[in-house]
This record gives C-alpha cells, structure tokens and sequence, in this order.
C-alpha cells in the first residue's frame, strides 16, 4: 500500500491529521494551496530544512549539488539552531499561515457561497507540512480546482518559481492523470489592501518616536537580497519589492507620513555578490553620520519568522544600539492583522469572481537563461491556463 493510499483511507476517519483546514467539510471542490519557503518547526527540524534549502537549484545552483548542499547545512545548522533557540526554537511561520488561511476561507464562504466551502492548504517548500502532503491531501478531500497562492507577494524565480517547479513535479506523480485543474495567484506586491496593511504597520511605528526625531527619521524597506547574476538574468524579483515600496510610501505620503525612506537588502550569505545597499550597512552608516532612530520595515515578508525576529529585531538591533540609534523601531510583520486576512480573501475573491485568469507575466520567461525545469513548469502553467479557458466557453 503507497502512501497516496494510506492518506485516501485515513482521509475516512475522522481522528486523521490534515495539512488542510476548512470552515466547513472535507469535501470541498476548491482548494487554496498557501505556498512558501516553510521554517523548522523544533530544532530537530533545523538540519533538514538547510539541507534542503541548500540542495535547491532554484535558490543556489552548486557543482555536485547533492553533495554540497549537505556538507554547506551541516557546517551551519549549529548556528542556525542558535539563531532559533532566541526566538522560542522554531519558526512560527505554520502558526502564522494557518492563522492567515483560517481567516482567509471563513471571509471567503461569505463572500463567495457559490465556490463555499472553501479549504487552505499549506505547501511548504522545505519543511512540514510540504508540498506532496497539501497535493495528497486535496486529491483525498475530493478537490477539483485548486489555487495556488504564493505567500511570497513578490515573484522571484528563487521563491515562487521554485516552489511551482515542485509543484509540477509532484501533481505529476500523484496526479498523472491531470484529475487537478490548477489556476495561480503568483504575484500581489501591489494590491491595495496589501499597501494599506503595510502602511497600517509603519504609521504604529512612527507614532512610537519621539516629537523631536519622528518626521526625520528614516524608513528602511528592508527585503530578502539576492546574488547578482539572479538579478542579470531579469529575474522580476527587484522591480517588484520596488514597487510594493512605491506604493506604500505613496499611502503614507496620502496618510501624512512625510519621512525619508531607502530600500535595503538583508541576508546575504557567502561568497557571491549580493544585491545592495545591504541593510546592516546602512544601519551602521546612518548611525554614523548622527541618525539616532530609525524604522525598519520588512517588506517582503508578511509572516513573521527567522529573518524579522532573530535577524532584524535581535542582530541587526544590536547594530543599531552600538551604531548610536536609540530609537530602533521594527513594524510588526502582518501575520494576523485582519486588515491583510482582509486582502489575502480579496485576492482570492477577485481571482474567482475573474474566472481564474493566469497573470501574462508568469508566462514571460527571464531574458537570461533558465532552467530545462523552469521552461517545462511553464508550458505546464500555459497548458493550465489553456484548460480553464476551454472550460469557460
């Protein structure tokens, strides 16, 4: 017996664990698929999660990748334990995406009850609970058409594209016969309600400062760098945190925010050349020239996890305090925030209520070059968006 069909006889009972949830049952026809990179859950977690994370091409393309990626996570997983132990031993970005998805699908029974119920799955790219568990588990609960959402709200090839090339090799082997109509939500940095989610998050901030520093203080947008010869091959990623930050310094502007901002890049790690300025550098920079505050935002993450709590809040906090910056502010990450559960089922409804349209620009490839993987999970995307459209006539 596989284990597609110890899940299929487990999906009966009714003791059984799911990566799924839904606001009413089991058997759903439509499924949201929540996709991101994942975090360790314990600290027994956290050797896995580097060695996988490290044996993706799509993230770090290294000779005898099978083999270095092991050796370069066993080399870091103490550190890395470390890190987690000072932020409670584990990553809470489950929590926070079930959280999310929870809130998401109640909004959305009652704003669409034509598609209601509705279910989230949570597909990791990384960890538990993974990718082949959510596909496993929708093909169980008798689901025909699934979203698939990524929770990272601007694309990189090295995030989103990363984990849609596993989707496609997984719906492959569990779902040969292509029972699964898929559609994608594969970008959303710009959305309105996601803007004024973030703009609610760093005007609590800028509140905080005080009278004398609060309209000078510096705002540093802070994302997640990548190495430069991912961003000559086009890769959309920086263009796209460029615009979320536009947009949101624009809702500021409308709000009366009125402060200076820059966009900084955080955790660069290895010998390569990372995207810049990088963001520790800038905080030791402005400390140095007499800033004495300063407001952090991470603005391509919503979940709080290792990058907000551990290295923003705790490493970067210590910089700023030896930098001379005594008023070092971090805005909240958007985690439970009803007004981004508000924007995430927005999102969902308005691809609904479109008829599941597939964005242009997941099909445009980089103008560099790009995997033989990359270049097949598009075609599957395009064959997709060719099955709905079909569909719809």
């Amino acid at each position: 017996m596989n284990a597609l069909t110890l899940r299929l006889s487990a999906a009966k009972c009714a003791c059984s664990f799911s990566t799924s949830s839904s606001s009413s049952s089991a058997s759903t026809k439509l499924g949201i698929l929540m996709m991101n990179m994942g975090g360790p859950r314990t600290q027994n977690d956290v050797g896995q999660f580097l060695t996988n994370l490290f044996s993706d091409r799509d993230i770090i393309k290294l000779p005898m990748q099978s083999i270095a990626g092991q050796v370069i996570a066993r080399r870091r997983v103490g550190k890395i334990k470390e890190q987690y132990m000072q932020i409670g031993g584990g990553s809470p970005i489950e929590k926070w995406t079930r959280a999310q998805g929870s809130g998401m699908v109640k909004q959305l029974d009652r704003t669409n009850p034509d598609t209601a119920p509705h279910s989230y799955y949570v597909g990791f790219r990384y960890t538990e609970p993974n990718t082949p568990q959510a596909v496993e588990d929708m093909i169980a609960d008798g689901v025909d058409h699934v979203i698939a959402f990524t929770q990272y709200q601007q694309f990189s090839g090295s995030t989103t594209g990363s984990n849609l090339n596993e989707l496609y090799r997984v719906q492959k082997r569990l779902d040969p016969e292509s029972k699964l109509q898929w559609s994608f939500i594969d970008r959303w940095g710009t959305h309105p309600k996601l803007v004024s989610s973030f703009a609610d998050r760093v005007e609590a901030q800028i509140a905080k400062l005080t009278d004398d520093v609060r309209h000078a203080t510096p705002i540093l947008f802070s994302a997640h760098s990548l190495p430069l010869n991912v961003v000559d091959r086009g890769d959309p990623y920086v263009a796209e945190v460029g615009g979320t930050v536009a947009y949101v310094v624009n809702e500021l502007r409308r709000r009366g925010v009125n402060n200076p901002y820059r966009l900084v890049w955080q955790s660069a790690v290895g010998p390569l050349r990372w995207l810049g300025p990088q963001t520790e550098a800038t905080i030791r920079h402005y400390g140095s020239i007499g800033y004495s505050s300063l407001v952090m935002v991470p603005i391509a993450f919503t979940s709080d996890h290792i990058e907000t709590l551990f290295e923003l809040d705790i490493e970067y906090g210590k910089v700023a305090r030896e930098a001379g910056i005594s008023q070092y502010m971090r805005a909240e990450a958007l985690n439970d925030h009803p007004p981004f559960i508000d924007a995430l089922a927005t999102i969902v409804k308005e691809h609904i209520d479109a008829g599941f349209p597939t964005s242009p620009q997941l099909l445009l490839p980089d103008p560099g070059s790009e995997s033989a993987q990359t270049i097949t999970t598009r075609k599957w995307i395009a064959a997709q968006a060719a099955r709905q459209a079909e569909r719809k006539k």
